[in-house]
């Protein structure tokens, strides 16, 4: 089942059949436990409209009263690439720590106003010159706690920043167009396969510059574990997207050109496409 937001409907789309109600708001209609059980109850009681295919061209971010928080250091590649950029402040060991540690790492990244959606701008820094995209799968966890879908999020990042002093993560992480998330909300009957495949590309014009994958299993921390830690002191109302981490980190003299555009892909959920701009 895949959760669309247009900017005046919430559209689901399960076993190929389109299906909206004007009663459905986002808020309310995601945030419930058992939300693929709920949906399918809620789908019962509309008829399917082929005509909603044309809405699906101009779907919005999916994203309306959740905060988007981000965990970091949850892959080996993301600890070994922190690690490397923050050795001359001398804060590489600080990255080792946390990879093993039992706390996990977990930062806000974007309010919903900051954040972008499919098609939309994601932005550089003016003041950063070694910029990179964070492919990464988002969970949205219900205010009950639970884990109820799935999204494909982008956690733009400013390493030189970050490298700098890792105290400059939150100006490294988060300003305006740093999160991208999209393009609908995965909502399957049981947990996200291990095996699924999380996949980049980024295009400089005709050519693509930076292309790699992974599996979530290559994961240290699972996904109940980071929210958890998430929700133990903190309440959602609305419920909350958190980012897991990436597994795919580019070369070191590779960082992102204004026009830029990167596509992140994983399986089951779709792709998410955004182009860089100032």
């Amino acid at each position: 089942m895949h959760i669309f937001k247009t900017n005046d409907k919430v559209i689901v789309k399960h076993a190929g059949l389109l299906y909206s109600s004007p009663v459905w708001k986002w808020d309310s209609f995601i945030n419930r436990e058992a939300l693929h059980s709920e949906a399918l109850k809620d789908i019962q009681s509309v008829t399917a409209n082929p005509s909603l295919v044309a809405d699906l061209e101009h779907v919005s971010t999916p994203i309306a009263s959740q905060e988007i928080w981000a965990s970091g250091v949850t892959y080996l590649r993301s600890k070994d690439a922190r690690m490397e950029e923050s050795k001359d402040a001398g804060g590489g060991d600080f990255y080792a720590r946390v990879y093993s540690a039992e706390r996990p790492e977990i930062f806000f990244k974007s309010s919903a106003s900051r954040a972008v959606g499919p098609g939309g701008t994601v932005r550089i820094r003016k003041d950063s010159k070694w910029n990179v995209p964070e492919p990464e799968l988002v969970l949205f966890i219900c205010s009950a706690g639970t884990i109820e879908g799935y999204l494909i999020g982008n956690d733009m990042s400013s390493r030189d920043i970050e490298g700098e002093n890792p105290l400059y993560l939150p100006q490294a992480k988060s300003y305006d167009g740093a999160a991208a998330v999209g393009p609908c909300l995965y909502v399957p009957a049981t947990t996200i396969s291990p095996d699924t495949e999380i996949q980049i590309e980024i295009w400089r014009g005709n050519d693509i510059v930076f292309a790699e994958a992974i599996l979530i299993s290559r994961m240290k921390r699972t996904h109940q574990e980071l929210a958890n830690y998430l929700f133990m002191e903190m309440s959602f109302p609305h419920g909350a997207y958190l980012m897991t981490g990436t597994g795919i980190v580019p070369p070191d003299w590779f960082t992102l050109n204004y026009g830029d555009v990167i596509n992140i892909t994983i399986d089951n959920i779709g792709t998410l496409t955004n182009r860089v701009g100032e």
